[in-house]
């Protein structure tokens, strides 16, 4: 991997700031951003990533999406079959299903900091890819409950399979992400222009602000994470790079261009800590959220923002030469 590239990635300001609150939490900072203010940053990133890549997606030829969404589609069903049984040899089954729904879907906020990294680094990308994330949140959170009730052969009272659909297509993250994504393609580039200071100038900052709290988080989970063994962190580690270097492989099947390749990787590298804990309270409440919530966001999350990124576009650009 190229020394520049991570140098790139690691003097980005927002995973500068996402360092700072890791060392706030270290050293015992009270540090810390009032409640309201994460989940408006989080509001904001889902809205300007969403309109964004809707805008491109009108300007570009549609044809070339249709495979990628469907590599994203199985890659969101696939990952989960073959998480759970590796994770069934040391983890309860309850805990396992959360798990291999956790690394089946993506993380939003690993997709924001990957394209951020490929608009620093002046390479394009398709506006097509922020479908394929929209698309990826929810497949797997329903693979990782069927899987659970068929290890289990427990279809258990109170199970509410209406009430999981709806908190899986229908959460907040999902539907902002989504129906930001068909505003930016019901206005195109002439409508979306007088959004641009908005979508555009304030996102490093907000980027910035929001990873500073994810670091505060992150270092948070870390206290609880080391308490349940080497087991989960050695997978959280390993998950990640299987899963890459599955999406490196179809990325490369479909010569997808290098900047929707690195999405795609990151999309498959990454693994959801925000829609699949809200689904799993409802489907598998018996699963241990410190688990599973832990792994995606105190080890899977950092991996990938910190050297992950960089280390699968010099993975890119080596196989593509």
């Amino acid at each position: 991997m190229s020394l520049d590239l991570i140098l790139a990635n690691l003097l980005n300001p927002a995973v500068l700031f996402f360092v700072l609150g890791l060392v706030a939490v270290l050293v015992h900072s009270d540090l810390e951003l009032p409640a309201p203010i994460p989940k408006a940053l989080s509001l904001y990133l889902l809205l300007a990533i969403g309109f964004k890549g809707g805008v491109a997606l009108r300007e570009n030829n549609g044809d070339a999406a249709l495979p990628v969404l469907g590599a994203a589609l199985l890659m969101s069903v696939v990952v989960p079959l073959y998480v759970f049984p590796l994770l069934r040899l040391r983890l309860r089954v309850p805990d396992a299903a959360a798990v291999a729904a956790t690394y089946g879907s993506v993380s939003a906020v690993t997709f924001v900091t990957a394209s951020a990294f490929l608009q620093r680094a002046n390479i394009s990308y398709g506006g097509y890819m922020v479908a394929a994330l929209a698309l990826m949140e929810t497949p797997a959170i329903a693979v990782g409950v069927v899987l659970a009730r068929i290890a289990q052969r427990d279809h258990a009272e109170g199970f509410d399979l209406k009430a999981l659909v709806h908190e899986s297509l229908f959460n907040g993250s999902v539907l902002l992400l989504v129906g930001s994504l068909l505003i930016g393609y019901i206005v195109g580039s002439e409508g979306g222009s007088a959004l641009k200071p908005f979508t555009e100038a304030l996102f490093p900052g907000l980027l910035s602000l929001f990873l500073l709290d994810m670091g505060l988080v992150v270092g948070r989970r870390l206290r609880e994470l080391r308490q349940l063994g080497a087991f989960p962190i050695v997978s959280a580690l390993l998950l990640p790079l299987l899963n890459a270097a599955l999406g490196l492989g179809i990325a490369y099947a479909l010569r997808l261009a290098v900047g929707d390749a690195l999405l795609f990787v990151v999309l498959c590298a990454s693994a959801s800590y925000i829609a699949v804990p809200a689904a799993m309270r409802q489907a598998l409440p018996q699963a241990n959220p410190a688990l599973y919530v832990g792994m995606a966001l105190a080890i899977t999350f950092p991996l990938n923002v910190i050297l992950g990124i960089p280390f699968y576009l010099s993975a890119i650009r080596a196989l593509w030469g």
